[in-house]
């Protein structure tokens, strides 16, 4: 792809994205990076809501990033209500419906089922893209395509999730890895593989090994069908969907007497 075309918005048919959904993941602590953003901030403010590159914080170039595919309006973000005083003035332009706010951060595979369980009655057949809130893209133009042929395989294999990994550049044992199984599809941008394992925060002698063998990250941006994400989590942690349809209105209770969940461990790695 030419260098000067990198960045150039995509032109979509907008009868393609109006059935797409997306959720940006905004509710974790940031607690990794919280001694450097505590030096920029002053505070304890998670790493989403920093500035670190250029003139908006983590979560705001998300927005843009995803608003390149997805419709604004089917672009929900998933926050949490401890963390309101630092995006209380973040979301003037945002339908209040578009907020899902988590009363505490229980980990990222109670968000996922949170935010499913909040979208299967307003579009079942939906495919949803799940976007982490805290990344940064040099290349958003190569992002967007990336994402826009996820889009598309999702929505033609809708027995499938969508897993973006990443080149990697470096050994990282602080990263989730993947080992790519068999090739699906090729694709425009990139290709399409099974998942052969997963591997979560590796030691430095195996992150050595994943990284000769050509494995990938694992940047947490998935896309799939509403009903095959909740397939997922059905078969690995069938009581969390279970006590989310069954809920009466407040999610306190719940959300106080809940364990974590991590959806990467959880249910990713659960069901290879």
């Amino acid at each position: 792809m030419p260098a000067s075309a990198i960045n150039e918005p995509l032109r979509l048919d907008p009868r393609d994205v109006r059935k797409r959904w997306a959720v940006i993941l905004a509710g974790g602590d940031g607690t990794r990076l919280l001694p450097l953003t505590r030096q920029i901030t002053g505070d304890d403010r998670p790493k989403q809501f920093c500035v670190l590159s250029g003139g908006e914080t983590l979560l705001e170039q998300t927005q843009h990033r995803v608003r390149q595919v997805v419709p604004a309006e089917n672009v929900l973000i998933l926050l949490t209500r401890t963390h309101e005083p630092y995006y209380r003035n973040y979301f003037s332009n945002v339908a209040p419906a578009n907020l899902l706010i988590q009363p505490s951060n229980c980990g990222t595979a109670t968000a996922i089922a949170f935010a499913l369980t909040r979208l299967q009655p307003v579009n079942a057949h939906a495919v949803v893209g799940f976007f982490p809130s805290d990344h940064y893209f040099s290349n958003t133009g190569a992002f967007a395509r990336c994402i826009n042929q996820a889009y598309a395989f999702a929505e033609a294999r809708r027995d499938k999730v969508v897993l973006l990994g990443i080149a990697a550049d470096a050994p990282e044992i602080s990263y989730g890895w993947i080992e790519p199984g068999a090739r699906l599809q090729s694709g425009a941008v990139g290709d399409f593989f099974e998942v052969c394992q997963f591997q979560e925060k590796p030691s430095a002698e195996i992150a050595d090994r994943l990284m000769a063998s050509r494995c990938l990250w694992n940047s947490f941006v998935m896309v799939g069908q509403v009903g095959t994400f909740r397939d997922l989590i059905r078969r690995a942690l069938p009581e969390l969907l279970d006590a989310f349809e069954s809920l009466p209105g407040d999610l306190g209770e719940f959300y106080r007497r809940t364990a974590p969940r991590n959806f990467s461990v959880d249910v990713l790695a659960a069901g290879v």
